[in-house]
């Protein structure tokens, strides 16, 4: 019988960041067998899903949060309680808000944990200094500033690529030749390459910490510094929120967490 008390994952979004999320719960839980780990339930439906950044740009109608929602009411029926979606663009509020609608209309009773959030709180908890965070996204992401908001609740300025280095970031993610969603274990050089040239440009104009605020960038760039800037991944911060959330005694203790900036 499967375990009640179950962490569900929606995969597809893209698949390699439905592993890593995996991965990661798996890296930052407590356990010494194999009885120890938490129960994952992870459903990885691509062709059902659509993209999100086509969505927000307009190229395609169906809001994919219809996708989602019918994966997570699959996963309630198996006895998933708290969900996570390892996509930083479906938590865009058009997207985000209506799977919780369903939700709420479909009486389905799981807790859907806000990726956006989580990384805004443990950033003012753990890095109370930082004030200027640099953002890496998806150009759906870029187009409604989805950290900006939340970010300024916390009085921290969100510095945004210029409109030529986020096509350098799209292509890094969607190139269908060199791109991480095209070539993803590995990643290639040149993916990679692009990236930090954007990390860097965002250091150039102040930032302090980036948020890695595409589920696959950290398949490329999976360091927490690029020298002296820290490196925020918002997927190990979901991971570790799915864990606390199901069971606090499970969760390690994590290194990023004393590197303070105080």
């Amino acid at each position: 019988m499967i375990n009640k008390q179950c962490i569900g994952i929606v995969g597809g979004v893209g698949p390699y960041a439905g592993l890593d999320l995996e991965r990661k719960i798996f890296e930052h839980t407590r356990a010494v067998t194999d009885q120890d780990h938490l129960s994952v339930i992870h459903i990885s439906k691509p062709c059902d899903i659509e993209d999100r950044t086509a969505f927000l740009l307009g190229q395609i109608e169906r809001n994919p949060a219809d996708s989602i929602f019918a994966i997570i009411q699959e996963m309630a029926g198996l006895g998933v309680v708290v969900v996570g979606i390892p996509c930083n663009t479906a938590h865009a509020p058009l997207i985000f808000n209506s799977i919780l609608e369903n939700l709420k209309k479909g009486y389905v009773q799981v807790k859907l944990v806000n990726m956006i959030e989580e990384t805004a709180t443990w950033i003012r908890t753990y890095s109370k200094a930082l004030k200027k965070i640099g953002i890496l996204s998806t150009t759906g992401a870029y187009k409604v500033k989805l950290y900006s908001a939340i970010l300024k609740k916390y009085r921290i300025e969100t510095i945004m690529l210029n409109e030529e280095m986020q096509k350098t970031v799209h292509d890094a993610i969607y190139n269908t030749i060199y791109g991480i969603k095209a070539k993803q274990n590995p990643v290639s050089n040149i993916a990679r390459i692009e990236l930090i040239q954007a990390v860097r440009y965002l250091q150039k104009k102040g930032a302090q910490a980036i948020i890695l605020g595409c589920t696959e960038i950290p398949l490329a760039i999976n360091e927490n510094f690029l020298d002296d800037i820290i490196l925020i991944d918002p997927t190990t911060i979901l991971a570790r929120a799915l864990i606390r959330i199901i069971d606090p005694n499970k969760l390690k203790l994590w290194n990023m967490e004393f590197r303070n900036n105080d």
